[in-house]
């Protein structure tokens, strides 16, 4: 099980690291940012414990380089964690800057792993129909259209399932985040 998921990462390295490098360093200032951005993809990529559950791995990789992108820009502009779970114009759950740090100490890993344990914890609190939307939509490389398309509902149903689960989150992991003000 292990080698065949290391295959598929190593395949997708392959298939999409030039074409993901070409994109992000397009879209950022400088060829470190863009290394940088390139291999934190590839390390959220790594973290998907069920790769082959992703059902088009280049969309997937596209937008998780997008989110970064977008990560790092909000990072520059001296982002607020005031604005820990508020939803983007894209509808998209931001949380607080220390979850997308590129910091490795041991104190920071660790709160990154204590917020993805709690953060899979509160989705699997949500009723089905929630939490697939979520998934597909903030994990996943669907759009809110794309998902009400293919679970036959209209749009206003899919965007109202996200907007619970974002609360849900929200209220869920508001403890987290004031916890690690407080430290």
């Amino acid at each position: 099980m292990a080698a065949k998921r290391q295959q598929n990462i190593l395949q997708a390295v392959s298939d999409y690291g030039r074409r993901l490098f070409a994109f992000i360093r397009s879209r950022v200032s400088s060829e470190e940012d863009a290394e940088d951005i390139l291999q934190d993809v590839w390390y959220q990529l790594n973290l998907q414990e069920e790769i082959e559950t992703i059902e088009s791995i280049s969309g997937w990789l596209f937008r998780v380089a997008r989110n970064r992108i977008t990560d790092r820009g909000r990072k520059k502009q001296e982002s607020r964690l005031e604005d820990f779970g508020y939803t983007d114009e894209d509808g998209s759950l931001v949380f607080p800057e220390f979850m997308l740090t590129e910091s490795n100490t041991p104190e920071d890993e660790s709160q990154r792993t204590l917020f993805r344990e709690m953060l899979f914890e509160a989705l699997e609190e949500l009723p089905e129909n929630q939490r697939s939307v979520f998934e597909r939509n903030e994990l996943g490389d669907m759009t809110l259209q794309e998902i009400a398309d293919a679970d036959g509902i209209p749009l206003k149903t899919a965007i109202s399932r996200k907007r619970y689960a974002v609360l849900h989150l929200r209220n869920r992991l508001e403890e987290f985040y004031n916890d690690f003000l407080n430290n």
